[in-house]
């Protein structure tokens, strides 16, 4: 009996899926196994960088149909020290500080009038991370947000508190771009990412609302050494299996 020809379907990884699915609401189906991911070196080893908006740039953060805007944001971290700075299976993940976020020093304005939005950040709940994963089609960042890690308080003609991962920690995704002679590599998360959120507070609040988009771009600055970058490049190879 002849057997009918089957085709396999191949697809990337999708970072941060989880977060965007449940938010969503819909169920992920496993299409196969997966590929396995690149290898991946994080240089200069052991160097400070900091995070921060590209120059002239905004974050917005939006629930429901309010929308606040901040003119400053940013983080902090530390390369992992050689050799953890590579990983021949995959990406290489850092603790980051809490991000921050403001606008000139204090609360972001938002789309509704007389009304602002101050968000504070922590790590009670665990850390903030950064995992940085090589892709020679293009290498991607992924931040991890604790649960309850950024508590957004809205003021004025209504009061409203929105948390952020209420229920666990989430993942969000954005194509690492490399620097250039004349401007620092970016994470760029400027196309909008999902983020499972709880809004409590009154009539006025967006208490139905179960997902935020977050839009931003950061740029990544070697501190230890500001004449150097930030690299995200292939990693060593992973070494072929012990004979048996």
């Amino acid at each position: 009996m002849r057997r009918s020809p089957t085709s396999t379907l191949r697809g990337g990884v999708v970072l941060a899926a989880a977060t965007i699915v449940a938010s969503a609401g819909l169920t992920a189906v496993s299409a196969g196994p997966a590929l396995a991911a690149a290898g991946t070196t994080v240089s200069p080893a052991g160097h400070a960088f900091t995070a921060a908006l590209v120059t002239g740039t905004t974050v917005t953060f939006t629930v429901g149909t309010t929308t606040s805007t901040c003119n400053q944001s940013g983080s902090s971290g530390t390369v992992p020290a050689e050799p953890a700075n590579s990983n021949p299976a995959g990406p290489v993940v850092n603790t980051l500080a809490p991000a921050s976020f403001s606008n000139n020093g204090g609360a972001c304005p938002t789309n509704v009038a007389f009304t602002t939005a101050r968000t504070t950040s922590n790590s009670t709940n665990g850390d903030w991370t950064i995992s940085l994963q090589y892709d020679p089609a293009g290498s991607v960042g992924t931040m991890t947000i604790p649960r309850a890690g950024s508590i957004t308080q809205i003021s004025g003609l209504a009061s409203c508190t929105a948390t952020v991962a209420p229920d666990g920690p989430v993942s969000i995704s954005g194509a690492w771009v490399p620097g250039s002679d004349t401007s620092p590599p970016v994470l760029d998360l400027s196309a909008g990412v999902a983020l499972p959120v709880r809004v409590t507070g009154g009539l006025a609040c967006p208490t139905g609302a179960t997902s935020a988009t977050l839009k931003a771009r950061y740029a990544v600055t070697d501190t230890t050494d500001p004449a150097q970058q930030i690299t995200v490049s292939a990693g060593p190879a992973e070494p072929p299996p012990a004979a048996r």
